[in-house]
Formats: structure tokens, sequence, C-alpha cells
């Protein structure tokens, strides 16, 4: 349940134990396993604009103009649409207040789509007028015969770094802002060669929850965490929708640097998760803990932006971290 809901965003009660799934260690290869392959290619292709593309799962969008007002559902949709140089008519993410986006001031103007991340009201949705409506297909695809006729709604699901950089070129193809879309998947592919380049042997770990319960974020189910295997030893992997680490486990991997995201559910988070899991008597002998790198991370860029500006992020603060 704790991965559907990071999954999606969602403000819920999460589930899953503290204890877990088994007294095993993880371990995918040694700490010089080399990561993932080569080096990430640095060259763009041109990007072409157009008045249909079909994205990399296959959902074929038209618009009949380049789309201008734009309604996000989604924190990608906002990171997408930073990165062309537009801003939507309306949202229900907070990314567009970090510092890296709009920032605060500017992202108070930008109108909040009412119901929140799992239930936005359709009729608020079409009284902003949009030509696009973007939304994760998971959660907002039932929205789809509400919108049906009105706007075009396109529902994305990226599961890994390269989804997002496609999603971010079919969109500027459809705006007509290739120019700016080749220039943000530029900058995004260099930083993520130049981190390969420097990989660290420490093991990481990214940790997420709201309360004293916590997950582990895995690649395919995360596409921040998909990053980590490139640029440190990441040795964690999905155990599906249900399945978790025991703070046993963690504790045995020996992490050397720890990131943490604190999930707030209905508002801003009063407590830390890190203050929470420091409760637990074995959270003090995991070797970043007792060593002071345990760093607590915007969750709106790295659990939930997923484009090529929050992920240029999340390779910023953790290549940092991992020095």
């Amino acid at each position: 349940m704790l991965w559907a809901v990071r999954r999606c965003a969602a403000a819920a009660v999460m589930g899953a134990l503290l204890a877990g799934c088994g007294p095993t260690a993880a371990g995918t290869g040694g700490k010089g396993d080399g990561g993932t392959g080569a080096r990430t290619e640095v060259k763009v292709e041109p990007i072409e604009a157009a008045r249909s593309v079909t994205d990399a799962k296959g959902v074929t969008v038209a618009t009949k103009a380049p789309p201008r007002r734009v309604v996000c559902l989604v924190a990608l949709c906002d990171d997408m649409l930073t990165e062309l140089g537009m801003t939507p008519v309306a949202t229900n993410s907070a990314l567009l207040a970090h510092p890296r986006f709009l920032g605060k001031e500017k992202a108070a103007t930008i109108p909040v789509v009412p119901g929140g991340f799992l239930a936005p009201e359709a009729e608020a949705v079409l009284s902003h007028e949009p030509d696009l409506v973007i939304g994760l297909k998971d959660t907002h695809g039932k929205l789809a015969p509400a919108l049906k006729g009105a706007t075009v709604f396109w529902p994305v699901q990226p599961d890994k770094w390269e989804d997002s950089v496609g999603y971010l070129r079919d969109l500027a193809a459809l705006t007509g802002r290739t120019a700016q879309g080749e220039a943000a998947e530029r900058t995004f592919r260099a930083k993520l060669a130049e981190a390969e380049s420097t990989r660290s042997d420490k093991t990481a770990l990214v940790i997420f929850g709201g309360d004293e319960n916590f997950g582990v974020a895995t690649p395919g189910n995360d596409v921040a965490a998909g990053l980590l295997p490139k640029i440190a030893h990441y040795p964690w992997k999905s155990r599906g929708v249900d399945g978790t680490y025991s703070m046993e486990e963690i504790l045995a991997a020996d992490v050397d640097v720890l990131f943490v995201e604190t999930l707030s559910f209905g508002g801003p988070s009063e407590d830390k998760l890190s203050d929470k899991l420091a409760r637990n008597p074995l959270w003090s002998r995991i070797p970043a803990v007792r060593n002071g790198d345990v760093h607590e991370v915007d969750s709106e860029a790295w659990a939930k932006g997923r484009g090529t500006r929050s992920l240029g992020l999340v390779l910023d603060e953790a290549t940092a971290a991992l020095r």
C-alpha cells in the first residue's frame, strides 16, 4: 500500500510495516559493480513541431493548435512546462513553489485545482478552458470521460528517466517549443553523464514516509531512485506493491548516505520522517546516521517531480552528498 501511496503522491494512510520482509540484507552486486552500464549519451536529437505525437507508452495525443492553456494534475506536467518556459493555467502540485521552479511568490498566483491530487474536480478543470490536461494515468484516467469533447487529456506514467525525457520531447513538439525542449534535455543528459563519470562507491538509500512507517524507493517504481545506481552503490530492488525492507535489512546493508523524503498529507508535516524513525533503536546504528550523513530532501522534487528539472535537482543534491 505504501508504494501505491507514493506512486500516486496521494494523501492517504500509509500501510507498510517497519519490520518485515525477511532477514536477508539487500544485495545486487558489490560496490565496484560499475552501476548500470555505459555512460549516458549526451547528444540530443532534433525535435520537430507536430500536431500529433505518440508517446513511449503508445498514447497518441493530438491538438488542433499548439497548446497554451495547460492544466497540470501531476507534477511532471509542471516540471515540463517550466522547462519549456511556460506555466500552467491551474495545477494541483506544490512543485512550482520550489526555488528551482517559480518560487513561492509566483507559484501562489497559479490557481489550484480543488479536490486534491486523488480527486480533482472535472468542472473546476474545465473552468480554466484548457486546450490540454496532463494527468497521471493510473490516478486521473477516470477523469477522461468527463473531459472528452471539451479538451484533450494526456495520461502519463513515467517509470524511468528516459520516459520523462520522452514526455518532455513530445510536449515540446506539441507546443512548438522545440529549442527549449532540446536545451532542457541536453542540460539533463550532460548532468547525468557527469555524475556517472564521478560515480561514488558509497552505499546510498532513499526512504520515504509520513510517520514511523517507511518505504524504500527502488528503480522501476521510482524515477528518481532509478538514477541512484548510476551514481552510487544502490542495492535496493522492488519487492512489488506490498513489499518493503525492514530496518534490520537496512542496518545490515551498511548504508553510507541516507536520503529521506517526508511525505505530508493534507498540509505541511510538523515532524521529519528521520526524527520519527529515530525512535527505533536500530536507526542510530546505521552508519549514515552515526556519521551524520542523513539528508532530508524535498519530496515535491524527489518523489513527485519526475521531470528533467526535478531529476537534475536530485542529481545535484545526491552527488554533493555522496562525495
